[in-house]
């Protein structure tokens, strides 16, 4: 079993680049479906699950060549099948994403019922109800959506109950080869469904409104195959922004747009850590205490759900009290019950967590319940007293790059190691 091992107590300083962006690069690798011949895809992350994304469409007939470590060459002229195995979409949610393309390409599609993170339901019904709209029928099969579309796909107007990603993503995908004209309203507006959008119309789509509320797709016949550069890593930013903040060691983070975190920095300049934006990197630092403020997860440009933990992590430290309401998944709170194993003062009601700031952490030994969780319970432990030992960090493998080498760049005492499962320390 491997484990990441911190010694805490130690500065942290210097400079971290961050990757394409996760949920952005899986989403594009999947709309290649759509533009058969050779897609280009660069600054994708070299992380787990953009490598079951690849084994995805390597099933469906894909040929994928690794130009360099984050370029990848992707072939969808070759691919024949519409039906994704059950064994590679149970390990990840974001499979589901090649929904809409097969739709788009085939009209017929065939995909297991997703898995991943355990942080709530996360139900498919949206993708499905939006699906309808534009003329697909659904047939639920012992684990499987079977999709097919057999009068064409047709442009109609679609309202989602919630501005899910996902949702807003398959239809965006299925929509640009559908006959006449899609209206999504209530669509989801993070700057990955932009990053979907840019790649779509390169390909010659005829995308308008992406990062609004409201999204206009007219149908085309046909698109071409492009070279397309995935937008940063604004979580993964975020992430580091927040050890940063906890440690107060001076930190520079590049390789992202600020205006990404906009609601994540103004609360964390609330806390009292100071950031100075530029150009597609940020530089942050704190010399008071954390001070205790209230925040609440939403859809873009809300506070992203994927920063909750990490925030907790520094609320646990503030100088007050305080409340984290969580409004997007119900299950996330599961890494709160890890960080009271490090000494943070934390209760849960329902879908709030009443967060009382404590004057330190002690190191300890804990599990890493989801991807961001397990990055938190790291940032924990770089301030704890003592060791702290994180296992099930194949979590933390699905979204970050190069985890622990970035850490110790900047000076962290931290190591991944494998160790017995029945003794971490």
């Amino acid at each position: 079993m491997d484990v990441i091992r911190i010694e805490g107590g130690h500065h942290v300083s210097g400079v971290v680049k961050v990757e394409g962006a996760k949920n952005s690069a899986l989403k594009l690798m999947a709309a290649t479906i759509l533009a058969p011949g050779v897609n280009t895809l660069t600054n994708v992350p070299n992380i787990a699950d953009v490598h079951v994304m690849g084994k995805v469409l390597k099933r469906l007939g894909a040929q994928i060549e690794v130009v360099d470590e984050h370029t990848l060459s992707i072939d969808t002229s070759t691919v024949t099948s519409w039906v994704t195995p059950y064994q590679l979409v149970a390990q990840m949610r974001a499979s589901t994403a090649v929904l809409g393309p097969l739709l788009g390409r085939f009209g017929k599609a065939t995909v297991a019922m997703p898995g991943g993170c355990n942080i709530g339901a996360r139900k498919i019904d949206m993708h499905i109800l939006g699906l309808q709209a534009l003329g697909v029928e659904f047939d639920l099969d012992h684990g499987d959506i079977n999709a097919t579309a057999p009068r064409g796909l047709r442009g109609d107007t679609v309202t989602l109950d919630f501005a899910s990603v996902g949702a807003t993503e398959n239809l965006m995908m299925a929509s640009v080869r559908a006959k006449g004209v899609t209206t999504i309203y209530n669509a989801a507006r993070e700057p990955e469904i932009v990053d979907l959008a840019n790649l779509l119309n390169e390909m010659g789509a005829k995308i308008g409104g992406a990062g609004s509320p409201v999204i206009e797709i007219e149908g085309v016949d046909e698109l071409h195959p492009v070279t397309h550069e995935v937008v940063g890593d604004r979580i993964e930013a975020g992430t580091f922004i927040a050890m940063a903040g906890i440690t107060g060691d001076p930190v520079e983070v590049r390789g992202f747009e600020p205006i990404h975190l906009g609601l994540v920095l103004r609360k964390y300049e609330q806390m009292g850590i100071t950031i100075e934006r530029e150009r597609r990197a940020v530089r942050v630092w704190r010399e008071g205490p954390l001070s205790s403020v209230d925040i609440q997860t939403l859809p873009f440009p809300g506070f992203p759900t994927d920063m909750q933990a990490q925030t907790m992590c520094l609320l646990a430290l503030g100088s007050g009290s305080c409340i984290v309401t969580e409004n997007v998944f119900e299950n996330r709170f599961m890494f709160a019950s890890e960080l009271q194993r490090m000494g943070a003062d934390i209760r849960i009601e329902g879908h709030h967590a009443i967060v009382h700031g404590v004057s330190g952490f002690s190191g300890a030994e804990v599990k890493s319940p989801d991807l961001r969780g397990g990055a938190a319970l790291v940032m924990a432990g770089l301030v704890a007293d003592g060791t702290t030992v994180v296992s099930d960090i194949y979590h933390i493998d699905r979204g970050y790059e190069r985890f622990v080498e970035k850490l110790q760049a900047l000076g962290a005492h931290v190591e991944r190691t494998s160790v017995p499962d029945a003794n971490v320390l």
